[in-house]
């Protein structure tokens, strides 16, 4: 059974452009692999606190020596870690805000990068501890930066998720979705369409 890890990283209820995608393309690889089981990661219905001085110490503490408030920061930590690990397909779905990654994929981020947990430093640099995962990206720009100096998000994902030991990541972009009807539709179907390949 392949386990799919949903991941909605948009400010809308609605899901966003990079929502809507996700769903098509989740729905499309169900299709392919029956009894797929789905978990779905919405930052809209439960935002992930973002770090502070009191999460980053619980994360650093002995467990023996955790109050009971560091140790429900920990095991909230956790469960987003095991629901990782446990995923054998993740889909990041993924707009751009000011040129970045939504703040709250950034607060996630935080939560599963943890020495010893996810990755650990060695002689020779950080060494990630999560393997086995393919990982799909897909993001949604209001005007087009692939390929540019702007682009600070392809980088940045390839980066954080190679740190934890996944390498195996692709992205499908849509971009130009603010630059009129148009670019928009033609943006959208070439997404639609390219993902339904890699779903196939």
């Amino acid at each position: 059974m392949t386990k799919i890890l949903q991941i909605k990283s948009s400010i809308f209820t609605a899901g966003g452009q990079s929502g809507q995608l996700a769903d098509a393309f989740v729905k499309n690889l169900v299709a392919q692999n029956p009894g797929s089981e789905v978990v779905v990661r919405d930052f809209t219905k439960e935002t992930v606190p973002h770090l502070d001085e009191a999460r980053f110490m619980s994360f650093l503490s002995k467990p023996e020596e955790r109050s009971a408030e560091q140790k429900a920061i920990v095991a909230y930590s956790d469960a987003l870690i095991k629901e990782l690990k446990d995923a054998d397909v993740i889909v990041l779905a993924l707009p751009m805000y000011n040129l970045g990654v939504p703040s709250n994929l950034k607060a996630y981020f935080d939560h599963i990068a943890r020495v010893g947990e996810t990755f650990k430093y060695t002689e020779t640099g950080p060494q990630g501890l999560v393997s086995g995962k393919k990982v799909y990206v897909i993001a949604t720009r209001g005007g087009r930066y692939q390929g540019t100096p702007y682009d600070t998000q392809t980088g940045y994902i390839n980066v954080f998720f190679g740190l934890i030991g996944i390498t195996d990541v692709e992205f499908v972009y849509a971009e130009g979705l603010n630059m009129g009807e148009e670019p928009k539709a033609t943006a959208l179907a070439s997404a639609h369409a390219e993902l339904a390949i890699k779903a196939a």
